[in-house]
């Protein structure tokens, strides 16, 4: 094959690629179906997709769902706001050429609140070969676009059977219960001390944008979990510089909204390792520079969970963790009762030792 035929090939591909960056049409008010190409900005240097450009599109899947279901009734035109996303596990590394196809469906409703769950598969376009790598649960209330602090009431959805149903209104409470625990554990910003930090813990700062909000100039809830993946794979990369994917997201808890303007600072830290699995604790505080009056206030807080792969992309052993101050050990003290506590599950065919 001539050199002319290959560089031919690859433009055609390419061009076909861009073809399917794009959203697919939806089919029906509780179903949606979206797919792009994944592209080398979404990847890491490995062509290993980054964590939080999965969690981004899931997020707008959900926004888009969420948003068109609750506006199909009458008064005031909402939003679909994000405020929890349940534990999320990455089945399946995804990489770059793939086409990833994102499947919504809103699965229970609350007088003010509505679940979508969403499934994303990855295909390769090349051999057809597809594979299933990501569940996750969203939780989202819809804001009136007259008030955004006025919350509208849901309108409810049919079920296959009242069992369905049961099974929803029970998540719903547990997810419930999941906020109000997290919301008065980490009401405080982490204060800052420079001279204490350990090795790994790293910071981000982001001026909040036009392109990172929605109508109504919140920041989107997949912008945030964008930048806290980025953070927590810093954090876990400087712990053991390797290539590192991020393997698990634990409840993802939205405090207060991020309004255009305000300057993030997103902090990443490790609070525990295992042989092969790092937890990090990601918190985003907000600061406006617009209501100094407001100060600076935590807006979300979660837990990843990221492991370490060699070149053939198999998981590696992952450094012990060196406690240096009484603080840091209550953390990581804390972090091994969550690691204990967790259900063990299989990743890239390799279980997640306990």
């Amino acid at each position: 094959m001539t050199p002319t035929i290959v560089v031919g090939f690859f433009i055609l591909l390419q061009n076909y690629l861009l073809m399917l960056t794009c959203y697919h049409q939806i089919l029906t008010l509780s179903l949606l179906l979206c797919c792009r190409v994944m592209l080398p900005d979404d990847a890491n240097f490995m062509g290993n997709v980054h964590g939080g450009i999965i969690l981004k599109m899931i997020e707008e899947a959900g926004s888009i769902i969420g948003t068109r279901h609750c506006n199909t009734q009458d008064g005031d035109r909402c939003l679909a706001a994000l405020v929890r996303v349940e534990k999320t596990e990455f089945l399946s590394p995804v990489f770059i050429g793939e086409v990833v196809h994102v499947n919504a469906e809103i699965t229970y409703t609350s007088k003010h609140s509505l679940e979508v769950q969403v499934k994303v598969i990855a295909e390769n376009i090349l051999t057809g070969a597809k594979k299933l790598a990501n569940k996750a649960a969203l939780w989202y209330v819809p804001c009136s676009l007259q008030n955004v602090d006025k919350i509208m009431e849901v309108p409810p959805i049919k079920y296959a059977s009242a069992e369905k149903e049961e099974e929803g209104r029970k998540r719903y409470e547990a997810q419930k219960l999941g906020r109000m625990e997290t919301k008065a554990r980490v009401e405080e910003p982490m204060p800052l001390r420079p001279n204490l930090v350990g090795f790994s813990q790293s910071s981000l700062i982001h001026l909040v944008g036009p392109s990172d909000c929605t109508v109504v100039d919140f920041v989107y809830g997949g912008v945030a979990m964008k930048l806290m993946d980025e953070v927590a794979g810093i954090v876990a990369f400087r712990h053991c510089g390797t290539n590192i994917v991020t393997a698990s997201v634990d409840a993802i808890n939205f405090h207060r909204k991020i309004r255009k303007g305000c300057v993030v600072t997103v902090t990443g830290r490790l609070t525990f390792v295992s042989n092969r699995s790092m937890e990090i604790e990601v918190l985003v505080d907000a600061d406006s520079l617009v209501e100094t009056q407001t100060g600076k206030y935590r807006a979300v807080s979660a837990f990843f969970t990221f492991i370490s792969l060699d070149k053939e992309n198999k998981p590696l052993n992952v450094p012990p963790l060196k406690v240096g101050t009484k603080h840091f050990f209550s953390m990581v003290s804390t972090g091994t009762g969550r690691f204990l506590n967790s259900d063990p599950w299989i990743l890239f065919g390799c279980p997640v030792d306990h």
